[in-house]
């Protein structure tokens, strides 16, 4: 276990084992815990940092900062303060969003991006569903993430794995909602045919909050993107089907050079 200070806050995160330097940063309210499977098997032949960013899992909780710039900025400093050499940004859900603007922030620090299930775009423009989340996390927090929260696995994924996301979400500053008013005006489209940084989307076949077309999109917009698809998983594919999740990335990452 270990901390450090980044941008005024301080941070919690795992360093393991050594080699090429891979961030993997979680998505929305959870905790760098969703990468436990990959962490134990990439760690013998890699060097693995999950991180816990502001307001989650056991990072400081500070008041404000819950905006994709700042979570960017976040995992930039933190690749400056660990003197990391050209890390891969693996990124889950809207921490896919950090890994994109990361890259096109500072090209030559990034060696690689993986956007896993990335939602980029797909909220642009649906207000409506992101004012309804909103209402409803403020009139009941607890019964509005366990009706949610299912809707991110695969049928018949277990219970206490679904169970488990929820705790985590509900430990989390309820200031990370601030992000999703953040994401529904986010829509990077126009600027991504500017990155140059080896890319590759992992996303899950049967992910029904973000539709595979949106990394479909995106790969026909950055040069040489790329796509591999998790079959019989759901929007947290790397919980969902660990091992096939973890095979894939395996085979990214002997791609992305």
């Amino acid at each position: 276990m270990a901390y450090t200070t980044v941008n005024g806050i301080t941070l919690h995160y795992e360093d393991l084992g050594t080699g090429r330097p891979l961030v993997f940063l979680h998505g929305w309210g959870t905790s760098g815990r969703v990468w436990d499977a990959q962490a134990a098997d990439l760690m013998t032949d890699h060097r693995v940092i999950t991180l816990d960013w502001r307001g989650c899992g056991r990072s400081e909780r500070p008041a404000d900062g819950y905006t994709l710039a700042q979570l960017t900025s976040d995992v930039l400093a933190f690749i400056d303060v660990l003197e990391l050499d050209r890390p891969v940004l693996i990124g889950s859900s809207i921490a896919g969003a950090f890994t994109l603007e990361a890259a096109l922030a500072a090209p030559d620090r990034i060696g690689a991006i993986v956007p896993v299930d990335a939602g980029v775009h797909h909220f642009s423009g649906l207000q409506d569903a992101m004012d309804k989340l909103l209402t409803d996390l403020r009139a009941d927090r607890a019964g509005t993430l366990a009706d949610f929260v299912p809707h991110w696995y695969r049928p018949g994924a277990s219970a206490a794995m679904i169970d488990w996301t929820v705790r985590q979400l509900l430990e989390s500053t309820f200031r990370i909602d601030g992000l999703v008013v953040d994401q529904a005006g986010y829509d990077p489209r126009g600027r991504v045919a500017n990155l140059r940084v080896p890319t590759h989307f992992l996303h899950g076949e049967l992910d029904t909050e973000v539709p595979l077309s949106v990394p479909r999109e995106l790969t026909t917009l950055i040069p040489g993107a790329r796509l591999t698809v998790i079959d019989g998983a759901g929007h947290m594919s790397q919980q969902d089907q660990a091992d096939r999740f973890t095979t894939a990335l395996r085979a990214a990452l002997a791609d992305l050079h």
